[in-house]
C-alpha cells in the first residue's frame, strides 16, 4: 500500500515548526526534506525518522523498524509532534 496525499500532508503539518518542510514522491513513497536535508521517509502511511545523534535523546523511546528490505533501522515517529 502506497502513502496517501493526506498522509504526508498531515506529517508534514505535524513538523511546521523545526524548519523548512518540503517532500518529494519517490516509487509510490515519500522522502520529506527538513532545511533542505533528507529526515523522513513515509512509507505504507508509517513516518520512518533517520537515527541522527542530535536526536537520539529524544526519540530514545520510539519504535524502531526498516521502511523497506536493505534500510538501515530508522526511528518510527509516532504521529505526536511532542517528539518535536
Amino acid at each position: 500500500m502506497a502513502t496517501s496525499l493526506d498522509y504526508i500532508d498531515y506529517v508534514c503539518e505535524q513538523i511546521l515548526n523545526v524548519g523548512a518542510i518540503r517532500y518529494k514522491k519517490m516509487f509510490g513513497e515519500y522522502m520529506a526534506y527538513v532545511n533542505e536535508k533528507p529526515l523522513l521517509l513515509v512509507c505504507d502511511n508509517t513516518v520512518f525518522v533517520k537515527m541522527l545523534d542530535p536526536i537520539s535523546e529524544t526519540m530514545k523511546d520510539a519504535e524502531k523498524g526498516f521502511p523497506y528490505d536493505g534500510a538501515k533501522e530508522h526511528y518510527i515517529f509516532s504521529g505526536d509532534a511532542s517528539y518535536w
